[in-house]
């Protein structure tokens, strides 16, 4: 069985910048991934978040597959997706749902999807104001990478990567032990994410398991949840 590590704590609210620079420099550099903290973003909003999108992938599947993705917005069923294309797997055992920007650009923001106000009437408030809240906290540690890598703190803002974020909000749910014996079955399998970073949540039940030979993952930590 692989070594279990623990990952560095980064604070985001720390006023000591130079010193959380190098700490996210240090950590990448022995680890690749690290745990944030005091993000901005509340626990209340992602208890809320994880409520809606259990009630959403609790749905029929028929109910489901009328918000099918288009666009890169939207449901993807079961097996739906294979990250890795060289595994013998039928697909990725997860359901996803996506969110694009939402804000900035009317073309990109009204390509979005959502659920039907009458039976999820707070779902699409919910999902846009923990979008926004990522997307501040995003920025905030794209600064503080900049500085790690010994750049001027708006080096990105500076040569227009922050102009039109294309911030991706992705809710997962893996349904737990499925197919047969000597089946190759991946929640999600080996992959590297793509863009600038990836923030990620939990809902606290252990199972995740990161590689540092992949890019750079940022794991968002929420007070109690871990």
């Amino acid at each position: 069985m692989a070594e279990t590590v623990k990952l560095p704590i980064i604070d985001l609210s720390s006023p000591d910048r130079i010193s959380t620079a190098k700490s996210i420099r240090q950590a990448c550099v022995d680890y690749g991934f690290f745990y944030l903290v005091n993000h901005g973003v509340e626990g209340q909003l992602l208890s809320k978040v994880l409520e809606e999108s259990k009630k959403f992938f609790s749905l029929p599947l028929k109910e489901k597959m009328k918000l099918s993705r288009k666009h890169h917005r939207g449901y993807t069923p079961l097996y739906a997706e294979n990250l890795d294309p060289l595994s013998r797997s039928k697909g990725d055992s997860k359901e996803t749902f996506y969110v694009g920007p939402v804000e900035g650009d009317m073309a990109q923001t009204n390509l979005n999807q959502w659920p039907s106000q009458e039976i999820f009437p707070s779902w699409r408030l919910t999902m846009e104001s923990y979008h926004k809240k990522l997307m501040s906290a995003g920025k905030k540690l794209i600064y503080l990478i900049a500085m790690a890598l010994n750049l001027d703190e708006d080096y990105f803002e500076k040569v227009g990567a922050l102009d039109t974020p294309s911030g991706f909000l992705r809710l997962l749910h893996y349904p737990g032990e499925l197919g047969c014996f000597n089946e190759q079955i991946y929640g999600a399998s080996e992959h590297s994410d793509y863009g600038m970073i990836t923030l990620l949540a939990s809902d606290g039940v252990p199972g995740l398991q990161a590689s540092a030979y992949f890019s750079a993952c940022y794991f968002l930590k929420s007070q109690g949840l871990y």
